[in-house]
């Protein structure tokens, strides 16, 4: 067995990526990284330079890793900021350093491809060691592994790369039929409060659609992108992460993983949301607006997802990183994980006690969230 670091996906016939994804996780596909990578969104002067590692038996690809070498840590919603200004005030060097992540997409999911005659767990083992070994020859100060598995988690932790934990908000299908078997499980309360938000749609003239398999054209996409960019721009001051190059990409690519909500008011488009779903999960990705509207937000990212899974019967729906108003309306806390493995022993030791110290901070957040789900107490 050996390993070789590449440069682009297209250094992989997509055969041979189709068919190490075995399990078919969305954002591990090749149209989904190939996007990416064809769209400029990554390489270039993005800080995100394709660095996937390759494993090989007799010539013969079994494993994949993707993996980025990067120059920053925006992108990741994994947040090391403290990590690099710790390096910089010892005159070191923290970027670059390597990440086994998607680019962009704070979802837990598969992060290593292989094919079902190897063990996982070992090839994970075996790279894991190849790349430590491979860190100073790349001057990368570290690797990091975000959203992984709980199990892989797990596993990386003991190999020696730290474990930190990290809190989202996630909705899960207990067999609902429609919405209103979803929100009866609510307290009273918060059940009125749920059906009002919807109700202020209505009367602000605004009526809400979604777009998905072939009734999703690039008349929608191309008004979603203008939301995305204006959102982001007056929200961050850039245009966002991902170009227009790559929702067209996708969207020819990937037409049947795209759900599209785009909110009108008196017949005219003023927001939109994008989503990307497979067999068994819906994510929530991007949200846009050219006009603010009471509510709008709620309807779009989170009413309209849950609708759409329970139509669908998904199983799960990640509606994005962060927001504690996601709790109020049927979104559980849960865990996440990141498993992180600096070169310099004296870092590595100072990153474990600092995952130690924000541990029990992390985990009582966790718990106070899930005191205020807005769920009836009898609800399990």
């Amino acid at each position: 067995m050996f390993f070789q670091f590449i440069h682009s996906i297209d250094e992989v016939p997509k055969q041979i990526w189709d068919d190490l994804n075995q399990n078919q996780a969305l954002f591990c596909s090749y149209p989904f990284l190939a996007a990416l990578e064809q769209s400029g969104s990554v390489g270039g002067d993005t800080g995100w330079i394709p660095h996937h590692l390759v494993a090989y038996q007799d010539e013969a690809v079994i494993g994949i890793l993707p993996m980025y070498k990067k120059s920053h840590s925006y992108g990741e919603y994994v947040f090391d900021f403290a990590w690099a200004e710790a390096y910089q005030r010892y005159h070191k060097q923290y970027y670059p350093k390597l990440v086994n992540a998607i680019p962009f997409t704070p979802v837990t999911g598969t992060r290593l491809l292989t094919n079902n005659k190897t063990d996982p767990v070992k090839l994970l083992e075996k790279m894991y060691l190849y790349i430590k070994q491979q860190l100073p020859a790349l001057d990368a100060s570290s690797v990091h592994f975000l959203f992984p598995f709980e199990k892989v988690s797990q596993q990386l932790q003991g190999l020696g790369a730290v474990q930190r934990r990290s809190v989202q908000f996630q909705w899960f299908n207990r067999g609902y039929q429609h919405f209103d078997d979803f929100i009866a499980t609510f307290t009273a309360r918060r059940r009125k409060s749920v059906r009002k938000e919807r109700q202020k749609i209505a009367q602000q003239e605004l009526t809400v659609k979604r777009f998905h398999g072939e009734t999703l054209t690039s008349v929608e996409m191309d008004f979603f992108y203008l939301c995305y960019c204006q959102t982001y721009l007056k929200r961050s001051g850039h245009s966002g992460y991902l170009n227009k190059s790559f929702f067209t990409n996708i969207l020819e690519n990937m037409r049947q993983n795209i759900l599209l909500v785009i909110a009108s008011h008196n017949d005219t488009p003023v927001a939109g949301a994008l989503y990307l779903y497979d067999q068994t999960q819906l994510c929530g990705r991007y949200w846009g607006a050219i006009e603010d509207f009471d509510g709008l937000h709620f309807e779009c990212c989170y009413y309209q997802g849950i609708e759409f899974c329970i139509q669908q019967n998904l199983a799960s729906f990640n509606p994005g990183t962060q927001g504690e108003h996601k709790i109020l309306r049927g979104f559980e806390p849960i865990f996440c994980y990141s498993n992180h493995r600096l070169d310099d022993p004296s870092f590595q030791d100072a990153v474990s006690r600092f995952v130690k110290q924000e541990a029990p901070g992390i985990e009582a957040y966790k718990i106070s969230a899930a005191e205020v789900l807005p769920f009836k107490k009898s609800q399990d």
